[in-house]
């Protein structure tokens, strides 16, 4: 996303924001999660802690839907004339994007949005989200903000109790997403609070206990799998699904060590059916008929996932300029994308297609740039290490230049991240950090208040 400064609404100082103007999926499919998610045009103030959507005009388009929508915030002030000239060279990019054969009558004509939210909605209902589905969700946010805007934990839980219907897989699943946008958005106090919140609904609705335990059941299966190590045979994995608790263990099992559960793996366990008896053949038989449907699952999850990579590279690779199309979308990428990445990388090998495996090849090149840890965060490694807090202390003052607001909220998130984990591990990290990150920013509010 391009970034630029803008005048913050609030206190007038300039602040940098990352400002988007054309949503193009057809040409660039990761732009359409960018805009949905709130990613883009999202401000964050760090003198008066204002934040906020950016007040741009906005295009987006979806050939294959056959959608072309504009939106023009109304706070601009501007009339209709000097709207237009700011998004027709927008519209223009999209048209002499698309080959003469895609270009359609749609594009004659786009939707004008009066506000930001209605462009969205016509977004979802396009993807089939029943306006029903919308008002859903859009109760849900509603709550969540709610909840935050709350700060005694007996109203919470009252709040909590009242509105326990809508808090499912749907509203975990959005908590989620508005957590990592605000932890990636540097707003430390909303990251923090959620963090708490999250804790409270994992503890006071059924959903969320039932998804604590999962998550607990996941941490047990992957330190059982982990135990076993190389000795690790499909046999070793049928004993383990068939010791299993519950059923929660099992799907586990099954996410963790799909590549296990094969032909074998199954003939392995009809043998053990054909040999028992009573009872003990009924839960056997049980067992399979549970593994096997949670295969399925995690294969139509695989696939989907593996599609949506395919489809991401693939338009990536479509660009003229592919190193510059790969860095522009590099927050986009994903392990899934990655491995897809090498997967397309090998294909091509093995078919002697040069021109493709060299179009791969750059973008390999500018993802193996891109995976080196920043200068910042091989610095915090390296302040976790220090034996006191007098080589902390001269370690900062030896790159006094790295210390700045950045360099402390980005501790501050990795903090919140750590004890947003729920393993020894982690909470151990976390208290070193902590330890490491209050030095920091104590050394930051000298190093400001010397400058002033």
């Amino acid at each position: 996303m391009p970034q630029t400064t803008i005048s913050c609404p609030r206190c007038k100082q300039m602040i940098p924001a990352n400002v988007e103007q054309l949503f193009d999926v057809t040409h660039d499919p990761a732009a359409k999660q960018r805009l949905l998610s709130g990613q883009s045009n999202h401000t964050h103030c760090q003198f008066c802690g204002y934040e906020g959507r950016v007040a741009t005009p906005v295009v987006y388009h979806d050939n294959d839907k056959e959608l072309l929508l504009t939106f023009f915030p109304y706070e601009l002030g501007l009339p209709v004339n000097e709207q237009e000239k700011m998004i027709g060279p927008l519209i223009k990019q999209v048209m002499d994007r698309l080959p003469p054969e895609k270009r359609k009558g749609y594009l004659l004509s786009p939707q004008a949005n009066l506000t930001y939210e209605s462009m969205i909605e016509t977004i979802l209902v396009k993807d089939g989200i029943s306006p029903e589905s919308l008002k859903e969700q859009q109760e849900r946010v509603k709550f969540i903000e709610r909840l935050l805007q709350t700060t005694t934990p007996a109203v919470r839980s009252e709040m909590i109790k009242q509105n326990e219907k809508i808090i499912d897989e749907q509203f975990f699943g959005l908590f989620s997403r508005i957590a990592q946008n605000a932890m990636q958005g540097g707003q430390e106090p909303i990251a923090r609070a959620l963090i708490e919140l999250q804790k409270q609904l994992l503890e006071e609705t059924e959903f969320g206990r039932k998804l604590k335990e999962t998550v607990a059941e996941m941490e047990a299966a992957t330190k059982v799998l982990q135990e076993a190590g190389q000795s690790l045979t499909r046999e070793k994995l049928l004993d383990f699904v068939l010791e299993a608790q519950s059923d929660a263990r099992i799907r586990a099992y099954t996410s963790l060590a799909r590549g296990g559960m094969d032909y074998v793996f199954f003939q392995n366990l009809t043998d053990k059916i054909d040999k028992a008896l009573g009872e003990e053949k009924t839960r056997l038989e049980s067992i399979r008929e549970k593994v096997m449907g949670f295969v399925a699952e995690v294969d139509k999850q695989l696939e989907a996932r593996f599609k949506h990579a395919q489809d991401f590279v693939e338009s990536l690779l479509a660009q003229d300029d592919i190193e510059k199309a790969t860095r522009e979308n590099i927050e986009n990428f994903t392990q899934d994308t990655v491995e897809m990445v090498n997967q397309l990388l090998r294909q091509a090998s093995e078919k002697n297609d040069y021109a493709r495996m060299g179009r791969l090849q750059k973008m390999a090149q500018v993802l193996q740039e891109a995976s080196a840890p920043p200068p910042e965060i091989a610095f915090i490694e390296q302040l976790i290490q220090a034996p006191d807090d007098a080589t902390i202390e001269k370690m900062l003052a030896d790159n006094d230049a790295m210390i700045n607001n950045q360099f402390v909220e980005a501790m501050s998130g990795l903090v919140a991240q750590m004890e947003a984990q729920d393993n020894p591990e982690a909470k151990a990290l976390g208290e070193r950090l902590g330890e490491v990150y209050k030095i920091a920013l104590k050394y930051s509010m000298k190093k400001q208040m010397s400058q002033q």
